[in-house]
C-alpha cells in the first residue's frame, strides 16, 4: 500500500457510522452522569449527542421514526411554542427564553431513534443511578461539613450543588425504579443482589427523610409506589407493600424532625398567606394559580402567546413584592397552567396528548418499560406543583428517561416480533 492510500482509509474510518453510533452511546452515558451535577455540561452534551448521531443516521428510517407519536408530539409542542411568538406581545427576550425552555424536547426523538438501534441503552440508566448514589454521599458530607458545598450563597441543608427540589426528584425516581429489579430478583431467588439494590434504595430514602426533601417528592413518591404495587405485585404482596409504606412513613415521621417540619409547613404556610398575604411557599403557589386561571379565561383558545407570562403577572401585581400578591414571575409553578397561559386550550391538548402517548408507550413488562413509565408519571404528578417539563433539570430527566426507554422498548418489541416470525417459520 502506498502512502497516498493511507489518508482515504483514515477518512473512511472517520466516516464509519458504527464508530459514530458508539460515540453517541458514550455521550448519552456522560450526559446521564453529569445530569445530577451540572447544567452547562448537560447542555453541551445534549448538542454533542445530536452532532455525533448525525453521521450514523439513515435518513428514511429516521424520518419514519419522527412520524411516530412518541417522537412527533414533542416536536409538535416545540413547534407550537415557536408559532406562539406570532401572537405574543412579550419582548423578544421573553419569547426566546420560553422557546429555549422547550428546545430540549428536540433531543427526545433523536434518543428514541438511536436507542432503538443501540443495545447500550441500559448503560445510560446505570450511569444515572451511580451518579445519584454518589450525590447522596456528597449530600451527607455537606450536611456535616457545609463548607464543602459548591453553592455557598443561599446554601441549603445537605445540598452540594443545584437545589433540594432537583435532588429530591432524582432520589425519588431512583427509589421507585429500583423497586422493580428488587422484586424481580427476589422472585428469582437472587436474594443477595436484591438486598444490595434495596440497600441503595434505602440510602436514598434515609437521605430524603433526614437531610432534606421537597414537598413535591413527598406527594409523588407514595403515588408512584402505589402504582408499582398495583402493576407488579400480587394482591397479598400489594397489601404487604402498603403496610411497609405506612410503617416506614410512621418511623420516618417519628425520628425525623426535618420531615415533620416539611409536612407541618403545608398548614402554617397556608394560614400565613390567607391572614397576611405572606410570601410562603404554599401561599405563592395559590397566588400564581389564581392569577394564571384568570389569564387563561381571558384567552382560552390559543392563549396570550409564547413568553407572555411575566408581562401578565406584572400587570396583575398588587403593591410591592414584599407580599404574595405583588410577586412577578414567568412560571406559575403548574405545568398545565404554564401551557394554558401561553397557548390556551390548544396547548393543553398538545401537553396531555404528549403525556398520554408516552404513558401508552410503556405498557407491558420489562425494566425499560418500567423506567419510562415512572419517568412520565413522576413528571405528570410533580407538574401539579411545578412546571417540570419546562424546568431545566426535570425537563432533561424526562427527555433522557423517555427517549432512551422508548427506544429500548421499541427495540425489544422488534426483537420479539422477529423471534415470533422465526418460530412460525420453523413450525411451518
Amino acid at each position: 500500500m502506498t502512502a497516498a492510500a493511507v489518508p482515504p482509509l483514515r477518512w473512511w474510518k472517520w466516516r464509519d457510522p458504527a464508530r459514530w453510533a458508539a460515540t453517541s452511546d458514550i455521550v448519552a452515558v456522560l450526559l446521564a452522569l453529569s445530569l445530577p451535577w451540572s447544567t452547562s455540561l448537560v447542555s453541551i452534551l445534549g448538542v454533542a449527542f445530536v452532532l455525533t448521531l448525525a453521521p450514523s443516521v439513515k435518513w428514511r428510517p429516521f424520518m419514519e421514526s419522527l412520524r411516530r407519536p412518541v417522537s412527533a408530539l414533542p416536536l409538535a409542542l416545540f413547534a407550537l411554542a415557536v408559532a406562539g411568538t406570532l401572537w405574543s406581545d412579550a419582548p423578544w427576550e421573553e419569547r426566546n427564553y420560553a422557546i429555549g425552555q422547550l428546545a430540549k424536547l428536540l433531543v427526545l426523538p433523536a434518543l428514541v431513534y438511536h436507542f432503538e438501534r443501540s443495545a447500550r441503552g441500559m448503560l445510560v440508566f446505570y450511569a444515572f443511578l451511580i451518579s445519584c448514589a454518589l450525590m447522596t454521599l456528597m449530600s451527607w458530607l455537606v450536611l456535616f461539613y457545609p463548607a464543602l458545598a459548591l453553592k455557598q450563597f443561599n446554601a441549603e441543608r445537605g445540598i452540594f450543588v443545584k437545589n433540594y427540589i432537583d435532588q429530591s426528584q432524582e432520589f425519588a425516581l431512583c427509589v421507585i425504579v429500583l423497586a422493580y429489579p428488587v422484586v424481580t430478583l427476589l422472585r428469582n431467588g437472587m436474594v443477595r443482589q436484591a438486598l444490595l439494590l434495596a440497600a441503595i434504595a434505602a440510602n436514598f430514602i434515609v437521605n430524603m427523610a433526614f437531610v432534606i426533601v421537597s414537598r413535591t417528592a413527598m406527594v409523588t413518591l407514595p403515588v408512584m409506589l402505589a402504582v408499582f404495587a398495583l402493576l407488579h405485585a400480587q394482591r397479598r404482596t400489594s397489601l404487604m407493600v402498603l403496610v411497609a409504606i405506612v410503617a416506614a412513613a410512621g418511623v420516618a415521621w417519628t425520628v425525623s424532625p426535618q420531615l415533620r417540619e416539611k409536612t407541618g409547613s403545608f398548614v402554617t404556610d397556608y394560614r400565613e398567606y390567607k391572614s397576611t398575604d405572606a410570601k410562603t411557599s404554599v401561599g405563592l403557589r395559590l397566588e400564581y394559580w389564581r392569577k394564571s386561571l384568570g389569564f387563561f379565561v381571558e384567552a382560552p383558545v390559543i392563549g396570550h402567546g409564547t413568553g407572555s407570562t411575566r408581562g401578565l403577572f406584572q400587570q396583575a401585581a398588587v403593591g410591592t413584592d414584599d407580599f404574595a400578591s405583588g410577586v412577578v414571575i414567568n412560571n406559575p409553578h403548574n405545568q398545565t397552567l404554564a401551557v394554558a397561559v401561553q397557548w390556551g386550550s390548544v396547548g393543553i391538548v398538545f401537553l396531555y396528548a404528549l403525556w398520554l402517548v408516552h404513558l401508552l408507550q410503556f405498557r407491558g413488562e420489562g425494566l425499560a418499560a418500567w423506567i419510562g413509565l415512572m419517568v412520565v408519571l413522576q413528571n405528570m404528578f410533580s407538574s401539579l406543583f411545578n412546571s417540570h417539563l419546562f424546568d431545566f433539570h426535570e425537563g432533561w430527566m424526562y427527555v433522557l428517561g423517555v427517549g432512551v426507554a422508548a427506544g429500548m422498548v421499541l427495540r425489544e418489541r422488534a426483537e420479539r416480533a422477529v423471534a415470533v416470525s422465526a418460530g412460525d417459520v420453523l413450525k411451518s
